[in-house]
């Protein structure tokens, strides 16, 4: 009896596949070094600012909300808003007529932009402050004469001065925002029969609006500390306010701390109305907006539950 030898067939199999290692991030601890340095550099000024009796943080809290110095607050905050809005809104008449086909509006715009940019501020307002010297009266006519000098009084030449100045900033900050809009939309819009002005109002300043932000945002905050300068010609902003009180009672490193509180917490409540202003005008640029600030710090405590 023959006994049958029955063959299986073996499969056949590769090199045996080997799993890749783990990725290992890199490891960074010049960073961590960095950062703790850095925190207790801030942890010690932060310690010697509040811990130093020469800041005099009881004298600061003391006159903080004092009635003189709000109402210098309250004139700070009045020329920032006139000065931004009348300066944006001359600013951006100027960004027209250096935009439009008019050789003459175009060379006055440029000239404008020029001669203000090129002059500081100060000289500026001193300028104006001291128009009386320059012109002691204005006639218009036989009919109507006025005297310079009582004309314009402290607050005024400062509106003037600043309005001026801004304007001249505002102007290149608009023209930029609008040159940043393509060319085809404005063809585009043309071509359905919309006017200029339509086009400009309906399409290209809604898209501008993305690019004139940020700067216009710096400007404000710049404009918010450079009217301090106004003090120079006795205008009762929130610098010279503080200045007539430690100039009496010579209590000069706690006022000056008053007016840098306030500067700081005007500007932080800018900062945040910046973020959302930017945040708004960014929902046609991106699919998804990013989340505030206050939503990562739900989100986050969400996790941690």
């Amino acid at each position: 009896m023959t006994r049958s030898t029955h063959l299986q067939a073996v499969p056949e199999t590769g090199p045996a596949t080997v799993a890749p290692p783990p990725v290992v991030p890199a490891r960074h601890p010049g960073r961590w070094i960095a950062a703790v340095a850095a925190l207790v550099v801030f942890a010690l000024v932060v310690h010697s600012m509040a811990t130093n009796p020469n800041f005099q943080w009881p004298v600061v809290a003391a006159y903080f909300t004092l009635p003189a110095v709000l109402n210098g607050l309250w004139l700070t905050l009045w020329l920032t808003a006139v000065t931004m809005v009348l300066g944006f809104a001359l600013g951006a008449v100027l960004a027209v007529m250096r935009l439009s086909g008019n050789a003459v509006l175009n060379w006055l715009s440029w000239t404008y932009t020029w001669l203000f940019r090129s002059i500081p501020l100060l000289v500026q307002l001193l300028f104006w402050f001291n128009i009386g010297a320059l012109y002691p009266t204005l006639s218009f006519g036989p009919w109507f004469t006025v005297d310079t000098v009582n004309l314009l009084g402290g607050t005024t030449t400062a509106v003037i001065g600043l309005v001026l100045h801004e304007a001249a900033f505002a102007g290149e900050v608009v023209r930029a925002g609008i040159l940043s809009v393509d060319a085809g939309q404005t063809e585009a819009a043309q071509a359905l029969g919309m006017t200029r002005m339509r086009v400009l109002r309906r399409i290209v300043l809604p898209q501008a609006m993305r690019a004139i932000i940020p700067p216009a945002g710096n400007m404000l905050i710049g404009t918010l500390k450079g009217t301090s300068i106004v003090s120079v010609i006795a205008v009762h902003d929130l610098l010279y306010s503080v200045q007539l009180i430690y100039n009496r009672n010579y209590l000069v490193i706690p006022l000056l701390l008053v007016a840098t509180v306030w500067y700081l917490v005007i500007t932080s409540i800018l900062t945040a109305g910046q973020y959302y202003v930017e945040r708004h005008y960014a929902r046609g640029a991106h699919r998804e907006l990013p989340p505030t600030p206050l939503q990562r710090l739900r989100a986050a405590l969400k996790g941690a539950r």
